[in-house]
């Protein structure tokens, strides 16, 4: 399978590149999987269904959520309607939808997405992923209904998302981590077959302080002290994310390509784009 990765989207202009661009990628690559990490797509603070639902009709198979997941409060009672909606497994036991959902791509082959969050530096306790993910994995195994298994790690510490890699070698076809909003460079499959990255980076506009307008993280930083509300930019934006090709057989990943498409940042990706 041919698998694309988007990183977390920022404010309403990362939604208006999603939408013009994925068509744009998923006819290009010949997508059979899509899967976009909409944490900031709402003033970059959570996702509404609104926005939700203009992520999935622009082409994502499915969207992940993270630590903002419910900030928008309509997504409460939206995530339990669409099924398309991931929300991470080691949130509160009460919160709704599921951390992890078995859909069908092209072809009628299965793919399973979950995400976890992390736990050093997160502002909130959240349950151990580590254990949360172990649960999936034997319900789940790696080339039996799933023929892919995509796990969107969104933590802080680039150490934990590195361990949480390695802890998912050769039972997962991708291990992506999200919430940093900066890409990292180390795509690489790893010994047992797992494709991993770092970071996706955002989609968002990088003439900025990780999505947001400057003045204010400026301030702030220079001050320490807020005046006004942070406001997500509205530059030109970069799609950032991975691509993955996967062994239907084994599902383990074969090809990994980091994506930059458009904006600041050079172009990456499997091939180039008209």
């Amino acid at each position: 399978m041919k698998i694309l990765f988007l990183g977390d989207v920022m404010g309403r202009a990362g939604r208006q590149a999603v939408s013009q661009g994925l068509p744009k990628l998923r006819e290009a690559w010949k997508l059979d999987f899509v899967v976009v990490n909409g944490e900031n797509a709402t003033s970059g603070m959570g996702l509404s269904a609104a926005h939700a639902r203009g992520i999935l009709e622009a082409g994502a198979d499915c969207v992940t959520l993270g630590d903002h997941a419910f900030d928008q409060k309509d997504m409460l009672q939206f995530c339990e309607a669409e099924p398309r909606i991931i929300r991470p497994l080691n949130f509160s036991k009460s919160a709704p939808g599921k951390g992890a959902r078995l859909f069908e791509a092209r072809g009628g082959r299965k793919v399973l997405v979950c995400q976890a969050l992390g736990q050093v530096f997160m502002k909130r306790p959240f349950d151990d992923p580590f254990s949360a993910t172990e649960q999936v994995f034997r319900t789940h195994p790696l080339g039996g209904q799933a023929s892919a298994v995509i796990v969107d790690f969104h933590c802080e510490a680039t150490s934990e998302k590195m361990a949480m890699g390695h802890w998912c070698d050769g039972r997962a076809s991708l291990v992506v981590g999200t919430h940093t909003h900066v890409p990292t460079a180390d795509a690489m499959i790893l010994k047992k077959g797992t494709a991993y990255l770092t970071d996706a980076g955002m989609c968002g506009d990088y003439d900025s302080v990780i999505g947001m307008q400057r003045d204010e993280p400026l301030r702030r930083f220079i001050t320490g002290m807020p005046k006004e509300r942070f406001t997500p930019a509205l530059g030109e934006v970069t799609l950032s994310g991975v691509y993955i090709e996967t062994d239907d057989k084994t599902g383990k990943a074969t090809r990994i390509e980091m994506v930059r498409q458009g904006g600041r940042l050079p172009s990456a990706g499997p091939s180039p784009v008209a």
